[in-house]
């Protein structure tokens, strides 16, 4: 896949009182700014697995995701640059008619993805073998990559986002979806350093997930900041959210990121960390479902996330 960084992604140092207050150094790695699209933690797990279709000529790339799916966003993107053919198995029978209405799936469909919409029960199927016999039946033969796109080359790919400038920092935090990129952090971080994963979604199941890759104990999940669960959020995270892109100029995301840098500041706030902390939290992209985010909470009469549109 066609480089679209650089090796080193700046670090970008966050000014906030209750920072200063605290005496807590925090920085934020701006993985966001790799691709619109194919960025922060999905252009590192989709890296290698990439190289590893070209070299086992496969055409076609088959993956699966959500309504709003950053995942399924970043596919069709690195398919249509990468010359495959992608196929995306999406959550939800009824979304079929709703693809001019989703900006996820409209873009995805506009960059060549073809779109299978199957029922929730189906869904959760998807990684039984009759289930795969199926697509393979159907579709031919292909290179499957996981929902979230967690696999082994995908923790390698995470593996790459530290540095040896980075080795300075106490903590190194991220938000946690699949736990893929936590496990790259985790296995490329220094054994004085602490990894802090602020899951998105509720579930004793994702420290098992994580276990499956991390070669090192020197890290915990923080379960207090998912607002009630996966793409669940409240007025409280929105107004945090536009006040930081107020603050710093810096989009987040209100599934990922927005709970990740809530959850920082609430800890630094509460003296979980101690005087002269110095944190670098993983910026992981995911900005492209702000819009849809966005459709949903303008039919609830709520406030909009302000971001900014020169980011997608």
């Amino acid at each position: 896949m066609k480089e679209f960084c650089s090796s080193i992604i700046p670090n970008e140092v966050i000014e906030l009182p209750e920072l200063k207050m605290a005496d807590v150094h925090l920085s934020i790695k701006r993985e966001d700014k790799i691709h619109p699209f194919i960025s922060g933690n999905k252009y590192r797990k989709l890296k290698y697995n990439l190289l590893e279709a070209y070299e086992k000529k496969q055409s076609t790339l088959l993956t699966f995701g959500g309504a709003f799916s950053n995942h399924i966003a970043a596919v069709a993107q690195a398919g249509e640059l990468g010359n495959f053919k992608t196929i995306g198995i999406i959550r939800g029978e009824e979304l079929r008619v709703k693809i001019p209405q989703n900006p996820t799936l409209q873009f995805a469909n506009e960059k060549g993805m073809q779109l299978i919409f199957i029922t929730r029960e189906e869904y959760r199927k998807k990684t039984e073998n009759s289930f795969l016999e199926n697509l393979k039946q159907e579709f031919g033969t292909f290179y499957i990559i996981p929902e979230g796109g967690t696999n082994e080359l995908a923790v390698k790919g995470c593996e790459e986002i530290l540095n040896e400038e980075d080795s300075k920092f106490d903590f190194i935090t991220t938000c946690v979806g699949t736990g893929g990129t936590i496990a790259g952090l985790i296995n490329s971080s220094s054994e004085k350093q602490q990894i802090l994963g602020f899951p998105a979604l509720e579930g004793a199941f994702l420290t098992k997930e994580i276990c499956k890759f991390a070669r090192k104990e020197n890290w915990s999940l923080v379960h207090d900041y998912s607002f009630g669960g996966y793409a669940k959020i409240n007025t409280s995270l929105i107004e945090f959210i536009n006040m930081f892109y107020k603050t710093t100029k810096i989009s987040l995301d209100p599934v990922y990121t927005g709970k990740m840098m809530y959850g920082i500041l609430d800890l630094v706030n509460k003296g979980y960390f101690k005087k002269g902390t110095k944190i670098l939290a993983i910026h992981t992209g995911g900005l492209q479902g702000i819009a849809g985010m966005n459709q949903k909470l303008k039919k609830k009469n709520l406030p909009l996330i302000h971001y900014d549109k020169k980011d997608l």
